[in-house]
């Protein structure tokens, strides 16, 4: 079992700290849960300090293909450290690497995991409502094919305009979005922090949901108060 962990994912950063309690030493600049994490900032998930997180002699760190670079991950594994490196595209396999994390750390299956996949599967979606996904603005990018929070918003009944554009992050104009035949536009406060006063006026004729993002696009604990969340603001 693994004394010294560092994550370099804010999903991971809190799924370790709350199912391994005491292991983590470092954790990035992005890693906001728990608040009251006691451990060394390195860096951005997109730039993280290499010769920092070597010098906290970690046993293990943690990442993901898509939050971090693979250079970042190379450059790790050459200073002698082992990096578990997940992939999360849906939810089933959020459910797997969540465990695969936590039994690298050392750790049982937690309580929260359990409630997650029950509250998951309860799930019944409702009518199918058709939107568009901005994760950024200057320039307009949307949820494309094969992404995690694309598979969660499936799941309550919200299909994605884009689900099937050949890239998973596409940048389309704004002009473009509003004449998709969308019947939502969901803005989610991460990456880009969308507001009622920064997202919605681009979409006049286009019903707004304002969500949080760390319910939308974090695998973790809020996994299991995900459903509900997103549920009250997607009606």
């Amino acid at each position: 079992m693994p004394k010294r962990v560092v994550s370099l994912v804010p999903s991971l950063t809190e799924a370790v700290a709350a199912g391994a309690p005491g292991l983590l030493v470092g954790a990035t600049d992005w890693c906001t849960h728990p608040a009251d994490l006691d451990a060394a900032r390195v860096g951005g998930t997109k730039n993280p300090d290499v010769e920092a997180i070597v010098a906290l002699r970690p046993e293990l760190v943690v990442a993901n293909e898509e939050e971090n670079r693979a250079p970042d991950i190379a450059a790790l594994r050459a200073a002698g450290l082992d990096v578990l490196v997940t992939e999360v595209r849906t939810l089933p396999q959020a459910f797997g690497e969540l465990e695969r994390v936590l039994r690298a750390c050392g750790a049982g299956r937690p309580r929260w995991l359990d409630d997650a996949e029950a509250a998951w599967a309860a799930v019944v979606p409702g009518e199918v409502r058709r939107a568009v996904v901005p994760v950024w603005r200057r320039p307009w990018m949307v949820l494309g094919r094969d992404t995690f929070a694309g598979d969660l918003l499936a799941r309550l009944g919200v299909e994605n305009v884009y689900a099937g554009h050949p890239e998973r992050y596409p940048r389309i104009p704004v002009d473009e979005l509003n004449a998709v035949g969308a019947d939502l536009v969901v803005l989610p406060d991460e990456p880009y922090r969308f507001t009622r006063d920064d997202g919605p006026e681009a979409f006049p004729g286009l019903p707004a949901a304002l969500v949080d993002g760390r319910m939308l696009t974090w695998y973790g604990p809020s996994l299991a108060a995900a459903p509900a969340a997103l549920r009250a603001v997607l009606r």
